[in-house]
């Protein structure tokens, strides 16, 4: 289900809808996934409130875990994403492509951490996944590779 508190003309539900579905079956996860498509203030709020940053940032994830087919081991099983439309619009802005594709590229990267990768913790994984998807998605440049060309730019100088 995709609610949107900031509405746009750019962006098309159905799309959205479309998009989100093959994102949910490329990342592998079952289960009900919601997106939220909000302003910085709110994610400023989420992002302090469940990860203890006073900022607003692009996109989070909340996973939701099933214990119930395991016994003890938490599978993924859905959960929500939520994204920045005014954050999406600056970075597709700065990057040359339009609204509806950047939020595409936060819904695959929210959708691969519903599914448990964690590009913060792994070794790479989630990247080369996120870059194999991308492919197969058709869609440009991913946020683990703009943030470590970023990194690495910083390093140099």
């Amino acid at each position: 289900m995709i609610l949107e508190r900031r509405r746009t003309k750019e962006l098309s539900r159905l799309a959205l809808a479309r998009f989100a579905n093959k994102a949910q079956r490329a990342a592998g996860l079952s289960g009900e996934v919601n997106i939220l498509l909000t302003g910085d203030a709110e994610m400023q709020r989420l992002n302090l409130q469940f990860r203890h940053k006073d900022s607003a940032t692009d996109v989070l994830s909340f996973p939701v875990c099933n214990t119930a087919s395991t016994g003890s081991a938490a599978l993924p099983a859905g959960g929500d994403i939520a994204i920045s439309v005014r954050r999406a619009r600056a970075q597709a802005a700065g990057i040359g492509h339009d609204l509806l594709t950047e939020i595409k590229v936060l819904i695959l990267h929210g959708m691969l951490h519903l599914a448990g990768h964690d590009h913060e913790a792994d070794r790479g994984q989630m990247r080369r996944l996120e870059e194999k998807l991308r492919g197969e998605l058709s869609l440009p440049a991913g946020l683990i590779e703009r943030t470590g060309a970023t990194q690495r730019g910083r390093r140099r100088q």
